[in-house]
């Protein structure tokens, strides 16, 4: 136990040294608990629509102004964090577990098996993304899975790519061959040596690609082909309330869309963290 406890000082120091990181840990832990708590917080149902009080600037009844229906802004806005960071959490998921074992296999294998699997990225890649994305749910349909599978595929890319570079370095180290000679199959030396030594890049990856994942979604949504109205959800929010700005309800556009950067800078800045406290070099 005295072991797992020493690096507590190295990184309160890593904290402490590097106020961004506090405030990106601290921009999560708001994220995390609007996301699982807010909906049962909001003081008005964010579908309820109510003419009557369309377009009313931002006041002690409604902090952010109410929308075109008279719905309120606030509420919408907290109510659609949840939805907002599950589809950018499953894609990133989706998008790592595949692309991590692809890049495994094809790092430690090589070969013809890294080749096909090139080819296939470079062909992705060979694609403007958002324009691919925007092909994939106009060709399936524009519901929640089909913006995950959209937002995953775009994304895999970047995830072979890393996992194929780190394994074909990994599997020329040492201890692997200690390992093979030992009786180890190859898939156990994948998963139980080479995955273990690729985790902290791929955490770092997934971070950074967390914001990416939830532009992608709300791009999709501000342009008619994601998420449909009345869901509460931010790219929706934006798309809506654009019209309104030079009139002078600003409101209506402009809290989503702040909404929408703090989250994105919030996982810009955790995944720099991460990589500072993963990668001892940087810390100077």
């Amino acid at each position: 136990m005295k072991k797992f406890f020493k690096p507590t000082q190295e990184w309160q120091h890593l904290l402490l040294e590097n106020p961004l990181t506090l405030l990106a840990i601290g921009l999560f832990i708001l994220i995390l608990f609007t996301a699982l708590f807010g909906p049962l917080l909001v003081p008005f149902d964010p579908l309820e629509s109510n003419t009557a009080n369309a377009l009313q600037p931002p006041s002690a009844e409604y902090w952010f102004g109410t929308d075109q229906l008279g719905r309120d802004i606030f509420s919408r806005v907290i109510v659609g964090t949840r939805l907002d960071l599950a589809i950018a959490l499953a894609a990133v998921l989706l998008a790592a577990g595949l692309g991590t074992t692809l890049g495994l296999y094809a790092g430690f294998y090589g070969g013809h098996l890294e080749r096909w699997i090139g080819r296939g990225t470079d062909i992705i890649m060979a694609f403007p993304l958002f324009v691919l994305a925007m092909a994939i749910v106009a060709a399936l349909g524009n519901t929640v899975a089909n913006v995950v599978y959209a937002s995953a595929i775009i994304n895999l890319p970047f995830y072979i790519r890393l996992i194929r570079s780190e394994s074909a370095v990994v599997k020329s180290a040492g201890f692997i061959e200690a390992a093979r000679l030992c009786g180890n199959a190859n898939p156990r030396l994948i998963w139980a040596q080479v995955f273990p030594n690729v985790l902290p890049p791929l955490v770092v990856q997934m971070s950074l690609n967390m914001g990416w994942a939830m532009l992608n979604a709300a791009s999709l949504s501000f342009i008619g082909l994601g998420i449909r109205p009345p869901t509460p959800e931010w790219g929706i929010m934006v798309a809506d309330g654009a019209q309104y700005i030079v009139s002078g309800q600003w409101w209506v556009a402009v809290f989503p869309g702040l909404a929408l950067t703090l989250v994105v800078l919030c996982f810009n800045l955790l995944g720099d963290s991460l990589r500072d406290i993963i990668d001892p070099r940087r810390r100077t």
